[in-house]
């Protein structure tokens, strides 16, 4: 059974842009790494902004790069200066 409007069967949609589903968890993580695990969370979102920058090509996959990079950063000189004082 096709569609009025195309070519297409019922119920398959078109593969259109790949989603900002990495990039988005990635910086969650990243936001989080600052006060929580920064070496687990940190980690963890930094390569899935990789993944999805350079493999899936998503849109927000550099400001992911850049959120989870500096919460990785900002979370391991936070925890440092907490367990110094």
């Amino acid at each position: 059974m096709t569609t009025q409007y195309d070519n297409r069967p019922t119920g398959q949609q078109t593969r259109g842009t790949t989603g900002n589903v990495m990039s988005i968890i990635a910086i969650v993580l990243g936001v989080i790494s600052l006060v929580f695990f920064p070496i687990v969370f940190g980690v963890i979102g930094v390569i899935l902004a990789v993944v999805a920058k350079f493999v899936r090509h998503e849109r927000l996959a550099t400001v992911a790069l850049v959120v989870s990079t500096a919460g990785l950063v900002g979370g391991l000189i936070l925890g440092a200066l907490v367990a110094s004082a």
